[in-house]
């Protein structure tokens, strides 16, 4: 059964804050009701809007004090999300907390916030458009530096100032074709007005391919560049991951074939996220039917990254495992372990460590972050403004509308494509035919958000 979508109408108080002891915990409450609720917590009048001042909290059916707090009010439309919303900045303690929430729980007309209800209800009264929801909800899970400008511009508009330029363009481009289909008898439309027209879509598609060209970087510095973790058992793989990682994340022992399903762990190179996948060890000569679907787990995640990391051992100069060989070179770095066993190294491509000794570790992890750094593109650009295979298909389908209408053979059908360019432009701003693809991109946010 398909969940009710929430009454807009409601009042609703969520934390804002995540769980557990802090000197701050911050409560919002959105909603018409939000200046008689604030009233009533505090026992007195609303504070001036949008300036924060210092009052008593109490219950209001008991009257018992709760905290001494900061509040804040503001009058809708101009909040967070568009109606009534007040704050309430708490001591961070959980009896502060939980002792507010019991009491905001008991009154009539008010309830706890759905998942992501406070950013969607800022969607429906146009303080946001989607792929800003979506800036924000990366914004919040952000873990690089990398991550966070990228999720910060799109949350700030940068995606959407571009689709609202295109939107208008094209609904000028529109409304000239319309007319040619109407009033072309009209003397005061001009006879090239269909050439014209098809110049400026030309121009709109190489704008458009230039922004689905960065569309593969965006979506990797949001969901992070993963590194598959390749060799013969025993090599060294799983010290590797956990002495890059600064952790046991791996079992270690002697014995070959301890590793048989896929171990990750997060890195942070240089504001990049990379995901290091241990694998299981690439022995071709073995019969064990565990090992042997091990291995084959192991080469179809290879497949599936974005880079492999080729170990081989120092001491037995032998080249990778025939199955990495149709590995491209951009995307493998082969490093020779154990380094500190030998004097010399067979294999002049590879890169030398000990990860015993740790010798070479830092030159690894800066070949890495280079790796990682050619699959984002040029440093110092601006972050790319199509971060989700959502945005990307929607972005891909208005592109293409407008490309077959460069080729249509009949003005009307010229004129549909423009149409169909529009609606999936409306799409990707959320604006036309979402209700589909709300409820997933609101579950993302924890409650309060």
């Amino acid at each position: 059964m398909a969940k009710p979508k929430s009454n807009r109408l409601d009042t609703i108080y969520a934390p804002a804050t995540a769980r557990g002891r802090s000197a701050l915990a911050v409560i919002r409450i959105s909603g018409p009701l939000s200046g008689d609720l604030l009233e009533r917590l505090t026992a007195a009048k609303k504070p001036p809007e949008r300036r924060a001042s210092l009052r008593r909290l109490v219950d209001p059916e008991t009257g018992e004090a709760l905290d001494r707090a900061l509040v804040l009010w503001f009058r809708g439309p101009a909040s967070a999300t568009g109606e009534d919303l007040a704050e309430l900045h708490l001591h961070g303690g959980p009896a502060v907390l939980d002792g507010l929430l019991a009491a905001l729980g008991r009154l009539p007309g008010v309830r706890l916030a759905e998942p992501g209800e406070f950013a969607r209800r800022a969607f429906a009264n146009d303080k946001l458009d989607l792929t800003q929801v979506e800036g924000l909800a990366d914004l919040v899970a952000a873990e690089t530096a990398g991550q966070r400008r990228q999720a910060l511009a799109q949350a700030e508009g940068s995606l959407a100032r571009r689709l609202a330029h295109w939107r208008e363009t094209l609904i000028g481009i529109a409304a000239y074709v319309e007319a040619h289909l109407d009033f072309s008898e009209e003397e005061e439309i001009p006879k090239d007005i269909l050439a014209r027209s098809a110049a400026r879509v030309a121009a709109l598609t190489v704008e458009m391919a230039a922004v689905l060209a960065e569309a593969a970087a965006g979506e990797r510095l949001r969901d992070g560049i993963a590194c598959a973790l390749l060799g013969a058992p025993n090599v060294g793989k799983s010290s590797l991951l956990n002495a890059l990682a600064g952790r046991e994340a791996a079992i270690v022992t002697d014995r070959p074939g301890t590793t048989r399903d896929p171990i990750e762990v997060a890195l942070d190179l240089e504001g990049l996220p990379v995901t290091l996948i241990d694998t299981a060890g690439l022995n071709p000569e073995s019969d064990d039917p565990i090992e042997r679907e091990g291995m084959r787990r192991a080469l179809a995640r290879a497949s599936a990254c974005d880079l492999a990391l080729i170990l081989v051992d120092a001491t037995c100069p032998l080249c990778p495992p025939d199955a990495l060989a149709a590995l491209p070179p951009e995307r493998s770095l082969v490093v020779a372990n154990k380094c500190d066993l030998v004097t010399g190294h067979a294999n002049s491509e590879a890169l030398s460590i000990s990860v015993k000794t740790g010798f070479g570790l830092p030159s690894l992890l800066s070949a890495l972050t280079l790796r990682a750094r050619s699959l984002q593109g040029s440093e110092g650009c601006e972050p790319p403004l199509v971060t989700r295979a959502r945005q990307r298909r929607a972005l891909e389908e208005a592109l293409s509308a407008l490309q077959r209408s460069l080729t249509a053979s009949l003005p009307e059908l010229f004129a549909e494509e423009l149409r169909l360019a529009l609606h999936s432009i409306g799409r990707l701003s959320g604006r036309v035919d979402v209700e589909d693809i709300l409820d997933r991109v609101f579950a993302e946010f924890c409650i309060g958000k």
